[in-house]
């Protein structure tokens, strides 16, 4: 690809693939770190949840699910319609002409 004076727009630098590894590797060990504890935090009491909490978990994963699908086809809807384009200022002005004026609404 050339840049704007014709010349060859430079590549990547050196150190992008080893900084995108980089930042791979702590979101994978922060990913990891989060299931760990997790992983105590569920098993590190002897309560139990009764089933009424179980079907409180499942109606607010579902509810969840189903306001965001909502949006979400709200989106693309308005999208489609083209109810997202700007603003635009529309002057309607009624002339007569027999005075040659215009009067604006």
């Amino acid at each position: 690809m050339n840049g704007t004076d014709g010349q060859p727009a430079p590549s990547a630098p050196y150190g992008g693939n080893l900084a995108r590894w980089l930042v791979i590797g702590a979101l994978c060990a922060m990913l990891a770190a989060a299931c760990v504890l997790g992983y105590l935090g569920w098993t590190s009491t002897d309560t139990s949840v009764p089933a009424s909490g179980y079907v409180a978990l499942v109606l607010g994963v579902v509810f969840s699910l189903v306001v965001g699908v909502g949006l979400m086809a709200l989106v693309f809807y308005s999208s489609r319609k083209g109810y997202d384009e700007p603003a635009v200022l529309i002057l309607n002005r009624d002339s007569d002409p027999d005075d040659g004026r215009d009067n604006p609404r």
